[in-house]
Formats: structure tokens, sequence, C-alpha cells
């Protein structure tokens, strides 16, 4: 090793190097190599060493100092409906989770559920209109084009991830209803688009949306697309599954009658999940208990005056099997449970009505030669059609089914494996209603009633999105029933008084917020926000 000098014609600066030799061996000859070192003095002779040359890092969001967004333009835009979701998500964690999963387009999926809210049933194509005169997350617009990309962004994993952050943050306080609805759509690309029965009666082919509903929260932790022929007795294996992936334990899930099934009770047993679930009369079980307690359950000593209904508790034994398939057998077992059976005379007076009505309506069909698909079991259950070439064509009601029906008017059954106060366990289950409330609130106000998306990547995207907006709506919601706003406010209401306060920017200047009501500022408080200020 030694130094090599070399000058620089134009500039007569020498510069000296180490120099390094070694053997190529694909050349197969001597070669170096040169590092520079420093200039030489051409006055001592002496070599000033250059300073050691640093690579310029690349700077991340992370190492960006926290602060304002600086002022590039002069604006005034609407802002305090704005800021009442900020606090929510910062309050509910929502916020922090979407920054945790979506750290690049956060910021565009609380913008877009933001718009969803305030510009009730409208479609995506008005949010450049709507941008232009409210402050919102992301700030910028986001035509169409770019939030088909959003939607498609908007990966699996970082979905689950929201699931299983939004549930650990409430999950050893919450009941969690489950229930399912139907989405239409026009679309013959979608794999999931199916023809199924739906409560609506829509001819149009559908997917099924499955929602997890909190019960003291009010919010929805998760959801599942299904395909539109799946009925809802199939769902529950597939969601027990799915809660040992996000690590969803010891939660009390709570289900109507549409979800049960032998297998479905077994599942829920073999996952050790506490549940309350609504079972039929009908049921051979169900039947045999009821005969014993039907006179007994009608006494006052079985009335709760705060729901206007009768009840009482009996202990069975339910029939425990799991399939093996490894061993290639069947486990049997003997598991506790409790059966809760109820007498309501409100509901048993609108259950006539509603059977008389129904009864009416088949007799028409048949009358009329209109017999719909979803009636088909019922037009036989309830009459008998004769038709002779002489008396021609008779409809006569099958009375002795007719008298079974009248029997059960006002009585209705729940089944659990936890709960055994029968009072408990209807608050508990009544507790669902929150989630029939939420698919109004996502088809209508949200304006999810027909999927408007051509790919399975933006239908996924979107339905997140929606469900983001979901979190926001029922959470103010929630605040206002127990604040007993209802009684003098709507929803829509609430929102349009606090979006007429403004926020002024000017470059250079500062941001100044609008005056704000002491009406304004009571919303604030019974909504469980400060009021804003800089």
């Amino acid at each position: 090793m030694g130094i090599v000098y070399q000058t620089n014609k134009k500039t007569g600066i020498t510069y000296a190097y180490r120099n390094e030799p070694y053997w190529d061996k694909e050349k197969k000859q001597s070669r170096a190599k040169r590092k520079l070192i420093g200039k030489v003095d051409p006055d001592t002779g002496k070599i000033i060493p250059t300073r050691p040359y640093k690579k310029k890092e690349k700077v991340t969001s992370e190492q960006v100092k926290p602060g304002p967004v600086p002022i590039t333009q002069m604006r005034r835009t609407f802002y305090g409906a704005s800021y009442l979701f900020d606090q929510i998500g910062k309050l509910t964690g929502v916020r922090d989770d979407l920054k945790a999963c979506f750290p690049d387009t956060y910021k565009q999926i609380l913008s877009v559920a933001y718009y969803l809210i305030l510009e009730e049933k409208n479609s995506l194509s008005r949010f450049s209109h709507w941008q232009k005169l409210h402050a919102h997350p992301f700030g910028q617009d986001i035509p169409s084009q770019r939030s088909s990309d959003l939607f498609q962004s908007i990966d699996e994993e970082g979905r689950m991830t929201f699931f299983q952050k939004q549930g650990k943050r409430r999950m050893e306080k919450e009941c969690w209803a489950f229930d399912s609805t139907s989405i239409s759509s026009y679309s013959d690309t979608l794999k999931q688009v199916k023809k199924g029965r739906n409560k609506e009666h829509d001819p149009l082919s559908q997917i099924n949306l499955a929602l997890l509903f909190g019960e003291q929260s009010g919010l929805p932790f998760y959801y599942r697309k299904l395909p539109g022929n799946i009925t809802d007795v199939q769902t529950v294996r597939q969601l027990m599954s799915e809660f040992e992936v996000m690590g969803y334990k010891k939660v009390k899930v709570i289900m109507d009658r549409g979800f049960y099934s032998r297998d479905n009770i077994n599942a829920l047993y073999k996952h050790h999940q506490k549940f309350i679930i609504g079972v039929q009369l009908r049921l051979k079980f169900v039947k045999n208990v009821l005969e014993d307690v039907r006179e007994e359950l009608k006494l006052w000593s079985n009335l709760e005056t705060q729901f206007n209904t009768y009840g009482v508790c009996r202990m069975i034994t339910w029939d425990y099997e799991q399939e093996r398939p490894y061993k290639g057998d069947v486990l049997k077992g003997k598991r506790r449970a409790y059966l809760h059976l109820f007498y309501n005379p409100e509901k048993a007076a609108k259950d006539q009505v509603d059977i008389n009505d129904y009864l009416t309506n088949l007799y028409q069909d048949l009358m009329d030669h209109t017999l719909k698909e979803h009636r088909m079991k019922d037009y036989d259950k309830y009459f008998e059609v004769t038709e002779t070439p002489k008396r021609g064509r008779k409809i006569k009601p099958r009375e002795e089914a007719m008298r079974e029906a009248a029997r059960n008017y006002g009585f209705f059954a729940l089944l659990s494996n936890e709960v055994t106060d029968p009072f408990e366990a209807l608050s508990l289950y009544r507790s669902k209603d929150i989630v029939e409330k939420a698919f109004g609130n996502l088809k209508d106000r949200l304006n999810f009633r027909r999927m408007q998306v051509s790919s399975e990547l933006a239908l996924n995207g979107k339905l997140f999105v929606e469900f983001i907006a979901l979190i926001y709506l029922s959470y103010v919601k929630k605040k206002m029933q127990d604040a007993r706003l209802f009684s003098q406010w709507t929803l829509q209401g609430v929102l349009d008084e606090l979006d007429t306060i403004e926020l002024f920017e000017a470059p250079e200047y500062g941001r100044v917020i609008g005056e704000i009501t002491k009406k304004q500022k009571d919303l604030y408080d019974a909504l469980g926000v400060k009021s804003p200020s800089l």
C-alpha cells in the first residue's frame, strides 16, 4: 500500500490517493484501488485531509416534527361537524388504529367517511364539491378515479388488524350482538352476488353482510361479506373461527333465531362461547317445557313491569355432539343450558293482527292465482285447495293449524348457556336492535342500499369505509340517546347546527374559528366533546 499523487490540469490542485494493489483473478493481472485522502498544500507539501462525506438520510414521516400543516392559501370552510368527528376518532381510537393499519391512506378513508355521514344519501361524485366548503382530514380533493384506487388499496390484512385493535379496546366489557342483512346489486361480475332470500323480498341478486355490535358502547366492531345465497344459520361456525384468529375471547354473543341450529349451538359450546339466542316455539325441547309452564308463566309473581312481560327460566340439558374427523367418530356429552320463556300481552294482540293480515294475504293470493315464492309453504299449511269439474275451485282454511298458531300468540323463547335470570337475558337480547338500526343507517343514510362498484377489490374497500362511517354515526346516535337529545333534535339537525361553525385560514396570519353559540357548546358537551378552540 502506498500514496499516489495526481494533479488536476484544469485547477492545478494536486490530490493524494491511498493506493491498494490486488490481484484480479478474472483478468489475471495486478490491479489497484484508490481512495482519496486529501489534497496537497502547495506551500508546505503536507496533505490536507478531506472532510468525511455523509450520505443524506431520507426523512421519514416519523422523523417529521409534529405541528400544524402550513397554510398555503386563504380559505374559509365549515368546520364544526368535522371537528366533532376528529374528537370522536381520538376517543374511540379509530384514528390511531386506522393510522397504524393504513399509514398512507388513513386520512383519505376518514375524509370519505365524514362525507358519507354529512352528505346524507349523496353519491361520491359530489365529494369534489363538498370538500371545497368543508374542513376534512385529507384536506384535498379525491376525484372519482382516486376514490376507486383508495378502495382497492384497502387490503385484508389491514382490515383484520383494525378489527383486532378495535375489539381489544372494549372486549372485556361487551356483549356483542350479531345479525345479518342483504345488499342488492345490479352487477353480474361480482362473484359473491347471488340470488337469495331477503326480508325486503327484493328480486335483485345480492350479497349478505354480517355485522357485530357492542351492546354497551353501541359501536360496530366487525363485519363479514358473504355470498347472497348463504343463510344466517351457515355463518356461525365461521364466525367462531375468525374470533380465534382475532383473539376475541370471553365475549357474549347475542343472535336472533335465524342463526339457530343444532350444529351452531354445538359450535358455540365447542369454542366455549357464551351466548343468548332466540329459538322457535315449534322446537321439540321448547314445546315440552312451554306446555309445562304455560299457565304458571302468566302469574303475577313472574311479571316484570319494566317490560310488561312475564318470564320464567328452566334449566335444561343440551345433548352435545362434536364430529372428530381425525378419529372418525362423534364425541357426545351433556351440557347445561337455560331456556327462558316469556309472555307479553301487547305482543299477543299484535301477533293476532299480524297473523290475520298474513292469512288474508295468503287467501287473496290463492284467489287471484298470484302465488309468492317466499310464501309457498304457508299456502299448504293454512289452506286446502280443491278443484272439481262440477263445483269448481274451493279454498278451505285449515283451522287446526290456525288454532295452533293462535295458542302461541304473545309467547317467545331464548336459549343461553350462562344467563340464568330471564329478564337479564331479555334486556341483553333486546340490545341487538342496535344492529337492525345500524343496517338502516348503512342502507339509507350512508347510501348503501345498492352496491355501485364493479370489482371485488373496490367492493371490499368501499364496505370498509362505510363501516368506518358507521362507527362515527353510531357513536353520535348513542350519545344523543344517552343525553335524551332526540326529544328536541334529529341527528341531521345536530350535525347541521354544528356544521355552521367556520374556520378561517390565511397565510402568515393563522387560523381563526368562527363564533360558537351557547346552544352549540351545549351540544358538544352532551356528545362528550370539548368545544373547538385554537
